[in-house]
């Protein structure tokens, strides 16, 4: 496959088959027995999670429902908004309670693996003889995989239309030179930015979405092939921090940069004030809602003159691993693989507004929006590209990285060279 649907560097592509696991209660040939525990009764799993909050409602309880129909394995859903799961499952994880299976953020994976909290879900696949052709991304530490991502969401580049008409833009931009004459006509004659880049550092997350996103639709990387950090010396790299500052310079960025969020972006496009803007597809809904009057559709991200290699797309996604202290790891596995059957794995997709990780499903998505249909056929002519996922602290990284890129926008160090030297001495004791 190439580097299609591979988060480079950082994850092995694989795995996704058909495996039926039989399970039958001691001295009984009865097969379709419901799994038992230790005491003889049935197993029952618990899933925390915070894809239940975002599902529609009903969704997961059902595919669980269906899942204990077909296995006997029941599953206890514990479901609460992102920000509190991250918090639970960390607790979990250092008092060695974490609940059976759960759903991670790649973010989370290093840590976790690292401490010997999760699961080492190769171990579990080799001893199931699972075949993980399927599976479009792994999340590694170490060399082997301790999350599997479920579902994605690609990160394109959003476009207000009406203001690039206002503008004299008769073209999308597809190369960097477009988008750099885009960005001209469109501070040039109307009042809104071109493009926008939220640099808090409270929230650094727009390195990873707002900023790499150019490296990597352009082939490039932050990281070695041993995954290590690869900042000083990187030609590529060296080309978009110019390429940034070129923009900054030239007035194309909205204001406020350093004290912008990823929302403050959002609702700075939904005002009618931002041309561009690199955002999640879970947003096409809201900013429809929200923003009613605003005409604007998806285009890739442009890329680097010249290049005309396999783009990458910036993408994050719901993750799935098993607690190191769960007592049932091959029902838990059996449960993990029945989310990335291509049926399950394609309905869970469509439910979520994102596409998925199976690389067999068949969504349809035909009662979507023009746009996610769009989206998806972009992501499909891409691949997944995320390599913050599954770094170690990955959001210190950012944050460093982030520290770095506005001294140089401000003028403070001298060249993008001296600037990436000093992130790279910044990143290299968390790669250690």
């Amino acid at each position: 496959m190439g580097k299609r649907f591979a988060m480079k560097k950082m994850i092995s592509t694989a795995i996704v088959g058909a495996m039926v696991l039989s399970f039958a209660a001691c001295g009984s040939d009865n097969s379709d027995k419901p799994e038992q525990d230790s005491e003889g009764g049935s197993v029952t799993l618990e899933f925390q999670q915070w894809w239940g909050v975002e599902l529609p409602e009903g969704v997961l309880e059902d595919i669980c429902n269906d899942f204990t129909e077909e296995t006997g394995i029941k599953i206890d859903l514990l479901s609460n908004p992102y920000a509190d799961t991250k918090t639970q499952i960390a607790a979990g994880a250092a008092a060695g309670t974490m609940a059976d299976i759960v759903g991670l953020d790649g973010a989370w994976v290093y840590d976790f693996a690292k401490q010997g909290s999760v699961a080492n879900l190769t171990e579990r696949m080799k001893d199931a003889n699972y075949d993980d052709s399927q599976l479009l991304d792994q999340i590694q530490f170490e060399g082997n995989t301790y999350m599997i991502p479920v579902v994605n969401f690609a990160y394109p580049m959003y476009v207000n239309t009406d203001i690039l008409s206002e503008a004299g833009v008769t073209e999308m931009p597809a190369t960097w030179s477009e988008f750099l004459d885009a960005c001209e006509k469109i501070v040039g004659n109307t009042d809104a930015a071109a493009f926008a880049i939220p640099l808090s550092t409270e929230a650094p997350n727009g390195i990873q979405n707002q900023f790499m996103t150019w490296l990597w639709a352009s082939g490039g990387s932050m990281l070695t092939e041993e995954g290590k950090p690869d900042l000083e010396g990187n030609t590529d790299l060296e080309e978009v921090v110019d390429f940034v500052k070129e923009m900054k310079e030239k007035g194309y960025l909205s204001d406020g940069a350093e004290a912008m969020k990823e929302q403050d972006m959002v609702n700075e496009f939904e005002n009618g004030r931002l041309a561009f803007m690199v955002d999640g597809i879970s947003h096409l809904t809201t900013i429809k809602e929200e923003a009613p009057n605003i005409n604007f559709d998806y285009i890739k991200m442009p890329v680097k003159d010249g290049y005309e290699g396999e783009s990458g797309m910036d993408v994050a996604n719901w993750g799935i691993g098993i607690s190191e202290n769960c007592k049932h790891k091959e029902e838990a596995w059996q449960f993990v693989e029945y989310l990335m059957s291509p049926e399950v794995n394609a309905k869970l997709a469509e439910q979520a507004n994102a596409f998925p990780g199976n690389g067999n499903a068949e969504p349809d998505y035909s009662s979507n929006d023009e746009l996610f249909q769009k989206a998806y056929q972009m992501f499909q002519e891409s691949y997944a590209v995320n390599e913050f996922t599954g770094a170690p602290t990955s959001e210190d990284l950012m944050r460093s990285f982030n520290e770095q890129l506005v001294l140089y926008l401000d003028g403070d160090t001298s060249s993008a060279k001296d600037m990436l030297s000093a992130a790279q001495k910044a990143w290299e004791p968390a790669f250690e």
